[in-house]
């Protein structure tokens, strides 16, 4: 069993706050939304490259995977690298993209979901390096596309085309330092209502979608407040998101409707489940409603379509499981603490996975999930830093815990 120390891993992860910092910036200078990517996954080429990475490619997904290593336990640490618009630029108090920084804070789209967690890991990937810890692992250091388009998608391919399947993944989603082992899932579903149009001067003539819509919803909302409740990752939730419709005219009756309803799957919920629900409602009955998953069909920026229902299984990891051991044990060795071992409220790459592929997956990110998606979004330095020398020391202490 080779010797770990974890003071000099630290020590250096400090050391190299500035580099993190300035790939970081580098990273967020660059809009990067899903399909979108190229620009930014060159930069991570570069970076990865530079720091002493054994390889590194980038698949016909677009997805970069930087390797170091080449021994028995495959080990994989994930990133999506793309982000979310900027949405009203008025409610941004700086420049997203240009941002600044200060002895604390980096500011700027990405700095928390989910750039920062790819600055921490190619820096420990140089401490890995730099510090000889290799041993009898193999790790595979993944920015993946699309995320925030289809999460999880990006695995799909990794795992069915690229051929990668790890004995396990740490997402480094935002966990504000804490070890994250679950999540709820979730689904995209429409619902569909059909009329007749007519002219909206004789509105008996026609059958108004629009207005078939209208108990599917209230009843929807009632649904939401009934749904199954989990001790750990808490209630399954549904909202209506989306109101589309289809009509000849203003001046006509409408002869489609059609909302988009995001479902959020608690532990013992399942699709088929999710969908009978809605299906069974008096409301969707009466109407005659259409109620079905969305097929996501993007193109990557490689040109690349991987189609896919928008289902996103839920996934939760026992806390004895070796990989959360793993991580409990780093940190307490790290940083002389217990950490909070804990939940994700949204979703990230694991609903693949480990929901689908079940291949244990833990978390463990730079930056909070408040700021994901928001205004105004910032990281901090010094969760950079931490999160650098948690995954320096990561692979080292699961293999030792595997002999």
């Amino acid at each position: 069993m080779k010797n770990i120390n974890k003071e000099a891993i630290l020590s250096l992860a400090k050391r190299y706050k500035k580099e993190m910092s300035e790939f970081l910036r580098d990273m967020i200078r660059i809009p990067s939304e899903s399909c979108q990517e190229k620009e930014v996954v060159l930069r991570i080429k570069e970076e990865m490259e530079r720091v002493g990475f054994d390889k590194v490619e980038i698949d016909p997904m677009g997805n970069i995977l930087g390797t170091i290593g080449n021994g028995k336990h495959v080990i994989a640490m994930d990133a999506h690298i793309d982000t979310v618009g900027i949405g009203d630029r008025n409610l941004w108090d700086k420049d997203p993209y240009e941002g600044y920084e200060d002895d604390d804070i980096i500011y700027g789209r990405g700095g928390s979901d989910q750039e920062g967690g790819m600055a921490s890991m190619v820096y420990a990937g140089k401490i890995i390096k730099d510090l000889d810890l290799l041993d009898d692992y193999t790790l595979i250091v993944t920015g993946t596309v699309q995320e925030e388009d289809c999460d999880g998608l990006c695995w799909q391919y990794i795992i069915n085309e690229d051929k990668i399947k790890p004995e396990f993944v740490v997402i480094t989603e935002p966990t504000a330092l804490n070890i994250y082992r679950g999540h709820r899932g979730r689904m995209e579903i429409k619902v569909t209502t059909h009329g007749v149009s007519c002219h909206g001067s004789a509105p008996e003539r026609g059958d108004n979608a629009i207005y078939k819509m209208g108990p599917i919803l209230n009843e929807l909302k009632a649904l939401n407040e009934n749904l199954h409740v989990d001790p750990f990752l808490g209630k399954g939730t549904l909202t209506v998101s989306e109101i589309f419709f289809s009509s000849p005219s203003r001046c006509a009756v409408a002869d489609k409707c059609m909302i988009s309803v995001d479902r959020r799957l608690t532990n013992g919920e399942t699709y088929e489940t999710a969908i009978e629900e809605i299906k069974n409602l008096p409301a969707v009955k009466n109407a005659k409603a259409e109620v079905e998953m969305y097929t996501y069909e993007r193109l990557s920026y490689t040109g690349l379509v991987y189609p896919t229902k928008c289902f996103f299984p839920t996934w939760v990891l026992p806390e004895e499981h070796p990989a959360c051991q793993t991580l409990v044990n780093c940190y307490e060795g790290l940083f002389n603490q217990k950490p909070k071992v804990d939940k994700w409220t949204f979703s990230t790459n694991a609903v693949s996975i480990m929901g689908r592929y079940h291949i244990p997956c833990i978390g463990f990110g730079p930056g909070h999930e408040d700021q994901a998606h928001a205004p105004n979004e910032v990281t901090w330095k010094d969760e950079l830093v931490k999160c650098a020398a948690m995954y320096a020391l990561i692979p080292m202490t699961y293999v030792n815990l595997k002999r």
